[in-house]
C-alpha cells in the first residue's frame, strides 16, 4: 500500500472511532460475490488488511469473489494487476466523477481517460467504473467536466462490451437524464444504490441493476428499504464500497468484503425471503453482469 491509499478519517471532535475489524459472520451457505469493494484503500490503523487476507477471509464466510474497483487512473491500474493474477477478482476501472473537474483544470482529462480505455481491454477487466456524477462535494463550475468524463465512460463501457458502475450521489435525475441521452450499456449497475423507490421503479423498466451495500441496513435507511421491496429480485446485487458503509451493528468500523453476510442477510430480512434463496439469485445476477470470475487464466506471480 502506498500513504495515497490510506483513508482518511478526519473527525475533527477528537474522538477515537473504533478501528478494529468487526468478527467473521457466520458463513453463507449459498455463496456470493462482493460487485464493489477498494482494497487498495488501507484501513483498521494499524491492523489494516493486505488484500490477500481480506479475499481469505472473505472466502471463509461464503464469499467467493469480488469487484475490485479503481476510482483514477493509478487504483484502475492496480486493480487490474491484482484482477490478473488472483482468480478471485475481477475489476472495474474508471475516474471517479470527483476527480473529473481537477483533472481537466490541470489539462489532464483526455490522457487519463485514454489510460482508463487502455485498460478496458484488459481480459480480466470487466466494468468500466465508478463513474458518473456526484453534486453532494462538486459544485457547479464543476459539473460539466463530470458530464463529460461520464459520457466517455459510457462510451468506453459500449465500445469493450464491458459493463458500467454507476456513482450517484445527489444526482439521481442528471445521471438518468445522461444514461437516457446518450444510451446506458446493456449492463448498468447502480452501486450502492441510494434512491427510493421511485428510482428503483425507474431503474426497473430500464433493466438497471440496483446493488445495495450496507446503508441498507441502517435505522435510517427506510426509504433504501422501500426501494428494495420495489426491485425486481432479477436486477438485485449486494455490495460493501469497503472500507466504507460498514454495515449495522459495525457502523463506524473498517468495513472489509467479509462482512458481506450481514448485508446479505438483512437484505433477505427486508425481503421476508430465506437467505439461501437471496444469495442464489444475487450470485446468479453478479455472473450475468460481470462473467464468470474463471472465464480467463490469471497469470502466475512470481
Amino acid at each position: 500500500m502506498t500513504d495515497a491509499h490510506l483513508r482518511s478519517r478526519g473527525d475533527g471532535d477528537g474522538s477515537k472511532r473504533d478501528l478494529t475489524y468487526p468478527p467473521l459472520p457466520e458463513a453463507l451457505v449459498v455463496p456470493v460475490y462482493d460487485n464493489h469493494t477498494h482494497m487498495e484503500i488501507a484501513d483498521g490503523g494499524d491492523g489494516a488488511l493486505d488484500y490477500r487476507e481480506h479475499l481469505g477471509r472473505a472466502s471463509s464466510v461464503g464469499v467467493r469473489g469480488v469487484v475490485q474497483v479503481g476510482t483514477d487512473l493509478a487504483t484502475s491500474q492496480w486493480s487490474a494487476s491484482i484482477a490478473a493474477r488472483e482468480p478471485r477478482v475481477l475489476a472495474a476501472v474508471a475516474l471517479h466523477p470527483n476527480e473529473a473537474p481537477s483533472l481537466q483544470e490541470q489539462g489532464l482529462l483526455d490522457e487519463h481517460l485514454a489510460g482508463i480505455e487502455a485498460l478496458a481491454a484488459l481480459p480480466r477487466v470487466r466494468a468500466i467504473g465508478e463513474t458518473g456524477l456526484d453534486f453532494f462535494r462538486t459544485g457547479e463550475d464543476g459539473r460539466d467536466a463530470q458530464v463529460r468524463s461520464f459520457e466517455e465512460h459510457i462510451r468506453i463501457a459500449k465500445e469493450h462490451g464491458l459493463a458500467l458502475t454507476i456513482h450517484d450521489r445527489d444526482a439521481h435525475d442528471a445521471v438518468v437524464e445522461v444514461l437516457d441521452r446518450v444510451g446506458a450499456p446493456e449492463r448498468t449497475v447502480f452501486h450502492c444504490f441510494s434512491g427510493g423507490p421511485d428510482l428503483a421503479r425507474l431503474c426497473a423498466e430500464r433493466g438497471w441493476y440496483m446493488s445495495f451495500a450496507g446503508t441498507v441496513t441502517f435505522k435510517n435507511a427506510a426509504p433504501l428499504r422501500e426501494a428494495l421491496l420495489v426491485a425486481p429480485r432479477h436486477l438485485i446485487m449486494v455490495e460493501t464500497d469497503a472500507p466504507f458503509l460498514t454495515p449495522t451493528p459495525y457502523r463506524g468500523r473498517p468495513n472489509a468484503p467479509y462482512l458481506i453476510p450481514i448485508t446479505l442477510r438483512s437484505m433477505a430480512e427486508t425481503l421476508g425471503t430465506d437467505a439461501s434463496m437471496l444469495a442464489a439469485q444475487i450470485a446468479s445476477n453478479t455472473e450475468l453482469v460481470y462473467g464468470a470470475w474463471d472465464a480467463e487464466p490469471v497469470t502466475v506471480d512470481e
